[in-house]
């Protein structure tokens, strides 16, 4: 099975490993920064759980604007739509809103290098899923990993109250850690499906087909996200929020949520990437090994995630 395994990735162009490593970085380096910047949201004055989930997912015309010139040139044709594939395309949506939504009350509660540890089981979850759903094959390495991410999220468990923020009580940062919990396995179910959308859907003819996913996925979670907003009278708080905020008012409040948004869809489209090319496992994997990541940078950029007095 191992020789198959290796014969099967040596056949592999270089095209294939080229946009491997282009998806596997911006995973690891778009998702810390937009957790980063999630963070920096709430400590400069931001307050609004549906704005943050809403500045996530604005981004969404990124891999639209990507995708246009393949059509133009003729590089690639549209996927014609079915009502199958819109399905699928507003049920991810929807999935994807919500996500948004619980890692925003995560972010609020917890800090960023917290709930980034956290958020890395959804390895786990992506191993449980790729294997019921997209029938991924797990191995001892896999497995290891799946164990070792899951008792450093005991461990956070265990001491949960030493990194509370100022402010946030003990309910709240519990609250947090839950919703950053569920979060977690609700990503790990959207990369089983959107990599079950590939085999069954979308079929894996050319890397366009990302782009057309994510497009679609991102609007329509857009459309879901801004519902709730309305609702939650989010869009006049806008204002409020960048006339407060603190450390530069309007312009530093559009820096944050324009940045928001694009370090998500360009984490979101390497995800999104590496399931084409790969697998769920891979996927939770990456999403595993940004912790790191997020937790040096948020030592080297104290500032960003230390609440402000």
């Amino acid at each position: 099975m191992i020789a198959t395994s290796l014969e099967t990735y040596r056949s592999k162009p270089f095209s294939f490993w080229l946009l491997l490593f282009l998806s596997s970085g911006a995973m690891l380096t778009a998702f810390p920064a937009s957790s980063l910047l999630s963070r920096l949201y709430y400590n400069e004055g931001g307050q609004s759980k549906w704005i943050l989930s809403w500045a996530a997912v604005a981004g969404w015309p990124l891999p639209a604007l990507l995708l246009l010139p393949l059509y133009l040139l003729g590089r690639a044709s549209p996927t014609p739509l079915s009502l199958s594939l819109c399905s699928w395309y507003v049920l991810l949506g929807l999935l994807s809103a919500a996500d948004n939504l619980m890692y925003a009350w995560a972010y609020a509660y917890l800090p960023a290098s917290t709930a980034s540890l956290v958020a890395a089981s959804s390895l786990a979850f992506s191993a449980l899923f790729g294997r019921a759903i997209a029938k991924n094959r797990l191995n001892m390495s896999s497995l290891n990993a799946v164990v070792v991410i899951t008792a450093g999220v005991v461990i956070v468990a265990l001491d949960s109250g030493s990194d509370r923020p100022p402010g946030v009580t003990p309910r709240q940062y519990a609250l947090g850690f839950v919703l950053d919990v569920l979060g977690s396995a609700l990503h790990g179910l959207i990369f089983a499906l959107s990599e079950l959308v590939f085999a069954r859907a979308l079929g894996r003819r050319s890397f366009h087909v990302v782009l057309e996913q994510q497009a679609a996925v991102s609007l329509c979670a857009f459309a879901f996200t801004s519902a709730g907003l309305a609702v939650a009278e989010g869009f006049p708080a806008m204002r409020r929020e960048s006339a407060r905020f603190a450390h530069g008012g309007q312009p530093a409040y559009a820096n944050v949520m324009v940045w928001t948004a694009l370090t998500f869809q360009l984490g979101v489209l390497g995800g999104t990437g590496v399931l084409f090319l790969a697998s769920t496992v891979l996927a939770g994997v990456l999403n595993a090994v940004r912790v790191p990541l997020t937790s040096i940078a948020a030592v080297i950029w104290p500032s960003v995630t230390q609440p402000r007095e």
